[in-house]
């Protein structure tokens, strides 16, 4: 079983430190959300992994072999990000013909009956098209080359709601009936947060999280009710993090709920985009 190894690698800008040690397991046929603040390293991390970007240190490996420079298995891998390495005045039409070219799985009648449905003009050069025709040419291009790795890095950029809907609702659909590895890193984590099965959060260039999504969540609670009171039941807890709304207030707690509650307070489930911001919060708060 093939699997992409990120072994100890760093990576810096300049004075900026983009990634520092990063060891990550990117296993078969799984969606990750790849999650982190605007900087955090996300785009330098996929860039890197797919051979755009050399790491200042360290190595990725597919199996036992490197990923750098290595042709044969970098064609295992597909990643879209906001880069255009085709023409500056192809259309789009032959991009598709020329994807096959380097991707001799690329479907090219799936991604014809993916462009009716988004009404995507193929006969336009890519140039010309929207920022969210763009993604959505992107977005086609990573679902038809059938590899067994797909990146997208911020793949519903200028995407009204309802083409982020008919996105998700085909990567589902194509995950189910051919599985592959797909990690998306996006801002939207609430609306990808049903897709996805393994959450990897990265904050200032480092792994801060990277477990199965139920297991994040349960990880944690969120408890609600006057200021007072809930602040007296978390006193001996671990918090990272709080809302206030007038008299009210809600703790984000790390560990299980004690029974019965307190009377006037309630528990609820973290959804995962208020536990990526209450993770990340208390982080840069140090």
């Amino acid at each position: 079983m093939s699997r992409i190894e990120v072994r100890d690698v760093s990576k810096e800008f300049k004075d900026t430190k983009a990634l520092s040690h990063v060891n990550l397991l990117i296993e078969e046929n799984t969606i990750y959300g790849l999650l982190g603040r605007n900087g955090a390293g996300k785009s330098t991390l996929l860039n890197i992994i797919n051979n755009r970007l050399f790491p200042g240190s360290g190595t990725v490996l597919m199996g036992d072999e490197t990923l750098t420079e290595n042709t044969a298995l970098l064609s295992k891998c597909f990643l879209a990000n906001e880069t255009n390495l085709y023409p500056e005045g192809m259309k789009v039409k032959d991009a598709f013909r020329w994807t096959r070219e380097f991707y001799p799985d690329f479907d090219a009648d799936y991604a014809g009956e993916l462009s009716r449905l988004f009404e995507l003009p193929v006969k336009k050069k890519i140039k010309s098209l929207s920022t969210g025709y763009q993604s959505i040419f992107r977005n086609i291009t990573a679902l038809s080359v059938n590899v067994p790795f797909v990146f997208l890095d911020e793949p519903v950029l200028g995407l009204d709601a309802c083409h982020r809907e008919l996105f998700y609702k085909l990567l589902i659909e194509k995950y189910a009936r051919d599985p592959f590895t797909a990690v998306v890193s996006t801002h939207l984590i609430e609306e990808a947060a049903n897709i996805i099965e393994q959450v990897i959060v990265i904050d200032k260039g480092q792994i801060i999280r990277n477990e199965p999504t139920e297991s994040l969540l349960d990880s944690g609670y969120c408890v609600s009710g006057p200021a007072g009171a809930v602040d007296a039941y978390v006193k001996a807890r671990e918090v990272i993090g709080t809302d206030i709304l007038g008299g009210l207030k809600s703790a984000y707690v790390i560990g299980e709920p004690e029974y019965p509650l307190p009377s006037g307070l309630s528990v609820s489930k973290m959804d995962l985009q208020k536990l990526f911001i209450k993770l990340t919060d208390n982080l840069h708060s140090r």
